[in-house]
């Protein structure tokens, strides 16, 4: 294991020791360097359209399943779950996905909030913070357009009933 990987642990916490999960991460997101950025399968076979970001994806829920049996709180799995929900949702548009699957490393995200969740450095409530804020975020997204499809409906009914 990396010296980067480590984090000081709180007393009680379990060590962290998942190297499938790691190489896992690693292959799919930092294993091909392209001179000084690196890059991994995830951007690679996502490149195949409709089909590539939900294989990439079905490979990234492996790292989630383990946390999730290694006793990863809520929180975090909501959160890595999160990662790969938008890795997938913005990887799966044309062209400015394939870029941002170049860039967006959620397999080592989700490999940090594992390492932080098991040795115990992790605090949930930045957890649940996030995801308070992704959910609003998606709230308003359906919210916003329906307020805007009734407000334009109540304009045609009241200038056709001029």
């Amino acid at each position: 294991m990396n010296m980067r990987n480590v984090s000081p642990q709180k007393p009680g916490a379990r060590p962290f020791e998942d190297p499938f999960s790691e190489q896992l991460a690693w292959l799919m997101d930092s294993s091909i360097g392209v001179g000084r950025y690196s890059i991994g399968l995830d951007a690679l076979v996502g490149l195949i359209p409709g089909l590539g970001d939900v294989l990439t994806t079905m490979v990234s829920v492996l790292i989630v399943g383990r946390a999730l049996q290694n006793g990863v709180h809520r929180s975090a799995i909501l959160r890595m779950l999160l990662n790969l929900g938008i890795d997938t949702a913005v990887g799966s548009v044309p062209v400015i996905g394939d870029l941002f699957d170049f860039a967006y490393k959620a397999n080592m995200k989700n490999m940090q909030i594992y390492r932080e969740s098991m040795s115990g450095t992790r605090a949930p409530l930045k957890d649940w913070a996030f995801i308070a804020l992704v959910s609003v975020i998606l709230l308003l997204m359906v919210l916003l357009p329906l307020v805007g499809l009734i407000l334009v409906t109540q304009w045609i009914i009241s200038a056709l009933q001029r």
